[in-house]
């Protein structure tokens, strides 16, 4: 170094020197070796990069320094998987004695890796859930993140469990962190925590105005940074100050729950009533919040899963879109790594592990001659099971709402062709859905085997239809994305516009109306004026040129809802109703979709629909506020030649 010094003597410009000085310092830390040490209450894995501090006996991340910066506030990262069981009350508590061990030891590789496994087993212990909960954290030379990961196993001689929600939370530092990227659309400068502890709160505790700072007059809601995983699997927050970032970067959704269609809230403001409101950033790999459904362990039952590794990437840069582009490039070398060589423990297959599935998928629609399979989502998931996870009774759980078992997931190319690589070997169903086609393609008992591509050939996709389509509004795209707000749903309250928008209720014409304006992304119910809320209803008016005969069926598709149920009438007279909605939370949290389409055909006698002008109506029950609706997309068809039986 003093050599090299010397030789600078003879240069007159002093930039040159101070910018040798610093590639010189950033290269001895790129190549600095991982070292990982212990004490009795917490193990450190560092690299000359990133400093990360571990509690052992609770598995939290307690610091995490990213040259020289404090990453975390005194929140820490903390890690739970939260449920419940007939004989065990709500809880999250994990076993006592955690088992330490070094997975992979920096003193024995080089430096190279370093790798700490914190195992809670279960043993008996009252209000503690009844898994082998274990929290890995991995460090590499040069990298500037640490991996994490999870592994959660239940012994058949445990107890029962419903998992509700698990989830890795991050409490950042407020005075380092004070911009959130989600995806292209939410990009956002956010309000300071003691903006949001001087907001007025507004009808959820989670909603507030915020009074001061730079969104002063505007809402904050930590829902309004909801997307599906599919879409956000590189996202977190950064410093326009210190110009440093940290994000989360997940390099497969093979265990979120929903696969694709599975969605849930990356970051926000800790919404609490006094600091510290720290800056939150969360990887919520299970939950019920937009239709999920509790993972169902029983009794008897040997269940496993593997939840990562994902990365816990620290980054810098000139500004935080740039620090977001560079995560998102991260994000694109950790898939083509996937499934890690490095990642070893048991149930975790390696690609040499792993089997594939190959095909084509056409679409033969004659009245849609231009829907196609081209960009279609194709998976594997398990067959749909029944369970009695919930509070209506068994239900029956399929792949947009399962997370108990993985999925495998990937676009079909231009022509419909896929290959769905790196699944566990055993037997799934094969779906497919895409934009513009109402339904899903399914093919059962599709057989997986380690180091081998299982060819389905070429598959015809015939999408359901109970006869001639007479008209519809919307697309079928799982979402209400289309409608009257739909291109910026995410803000707190635009189901109060809605007395104002439509103070008659929706009054949609076929063949006048436009969906994108006439139709709401919700239907919320009516306030009374009294403090109460009132039912509303939607009308659809259309023509029939003639008298019909046969069967007539008002499809309905359903992408979220609350509450009570939709009642359906033609003409004035009743033709059936939804019954209680599943309940997905989806209006009241800002959303556009749920996790689960759920559809619902009506049946009737086409001799009902009469010449001229018909109108069907759909009252939507309402309870409290929050008891909306949000249709995906509605459609009339018609058989003639099968006439109408009650029941069919």
């Amino acid at each position: 170094m003093i050599k090299n010094f010397l030789s600078f003597k003879k240069l007159k410009d002093l930039g040159l020197l101070l910018i040798f000085c610093v590639l010189t310092l950033g290269a001895k830390a790129q190549n600095q070796p991982v070292t990982l040490t212990q004490d009795a209450e917490s193990a450190t894995l560092e690299n000359g990069i990133v400093i990360a501090k571990i509690k052992k006996s609770n598995g939290n991340l307690i610091s995490l320094r990213y040259n020289g910066i404090d990453m975390l506030s005194k929140g820490g990262g903390y890690w739970n998987i939260y449920g419940y069981s007939k004989i065990k009350e709500n809880t999250q508590e994990k076993g006592t004695s955690p088992v330490v061990t070094i997975t992979h030891d920096p003193a024995a590789n080089g430096g190279d890796i370093g790798e700490v496994a914190l195992r809670f087993p279960y043993t008996g212990q009252e209000k503690t859930v009844p898994f082998d909960i274990e929290i890995r954290y991995t460090l590499h030379r040069g990298d500037s993140g640490i991996y994490g990961w999870t592994i959660a196993d239940h012994d058949p001689k445990y107890p029962p469990f419903n998992v509700e929600v698990s989830t890795v939370c991050f409490k950042l530092n407020p005075d380092v962190f004070d911009f959130l990227s989600i995806d292209k659309d939410r990009q956002k400068h956010m309000s300071s925590a003691e903006d949001w502890v001087k907001g007025t709160q507004l009808n959820l505790w989670e909603a507030r105005r915020i009074n001061t700072g730079i969104h002063a007059g505007e809402t904050e809601h930590k829902y309004d940074y909801t997307a599906l995983f599919s879409q956000m699997q590189a996202y977190g927050w950064s410093s326009t100050k210190r110009n440093v970032g940290l994000y989360i970067v997940n390099p497969s959704f093979e265990y979120m729950n929903g696969g694709p269609v599975g969605l849930d809230y990356g970051g926000h403001i800790d919404v609490k009533a006094a600091l510290p409101a720290d800056p939150t950033l969360l990887f919520i790999w299970h939950s019920p919040h937009y239709g999920g459904r509790a993972i169902q362990v029983n009794a008897n039952e040997r269940w496993q899963k593997i939840v990562g590794p994902f990365l816990i990437y620290c980054d810098k840069g000139a500004n935080p879109q740039a620090m977001w582009q560079n995560a998102l490039t991260r994000l694109d070398k950790e898939k083509k790594s996937w499934p890690y060589n490095w990642a070893i423990a048991p149930g975790y297959e390696h690609a040499n592990e792993r089997g594939s599935a190959s095909g084509s998928l056409v679409v033969r629609d004659p009245q849609n001659v231009k829907a196609t399979a081209a960009g279609a989502w194709v998976g594997l998931a398990a067959a749909p099971y029944e369970t009695g996870a919930s509070k209506y009774g068994p239900v029956v759980v399929d792949w947009q709402t399962d997370g108990k078992h993985y999925e495998y997931w990937v676009h079909a190319d231009q022509s419909g062709k896929f290959t769905i690589p790196n699944a566990r070997p055993g037997k799934y169903v094969l779906y497919a859905f895409n934009d513009g086609i109402f339904g899903e393609y399914s093919r059962a008992d599709v057989t997986i085997e380690a180091g081998k591509t299982t060819n389905l050939g070429m598959m015809t996709w015939v999408p359901f239809r109970n006869g001639k389509q007479l008209w519809d509004i919307g697309i079928p795209n799982r979402s209400a994305a289309e409608f009257r707000h739909g291109d910026h749903y995410w803000q707190w309250g635009l189901y109060n516009l809605y007395p104002q928008e439509f103070p008659n209720d929706v009054d949609y014409i076929i063949g006048k109306s436009n969906y994108k304006t006439d139709w709401n992304y919700a239907e919320p119910p009516r306030p009374d004026g009294k403090g109460g809320y009132t039912n509303t209803t939607w009308k659809i008016e259309f023509n029939s040129q003639e008298p019909s005969k046969g069967t007539a069926v008002l499809r309905l598709a359903v992408c979220g809802a609350r509450g009570g149920p939709v009642d359906v009438k033609l003409n004035g007279n009743s033709i059936g109703t939804t019954g209680p909605l599943p309940e997905s939370g989806v209006m009241h949290r800002d959303g556009i979709r749920s996790a689960a389409l759920n559809v619902y055909d009506f049946s009737f006698d086409a001799a009902a629909l009469k010449p001229g002008n018909n109108i069907i109506e759909l009252t939507k029950e309402a309870r409290a506020w929050t008891d909306g609706v949000l249709y995906d997309y509605v459609r009339l068809e018609l058989n003639d030649k099968k006439p109408f039986k009650e029941g069919n």
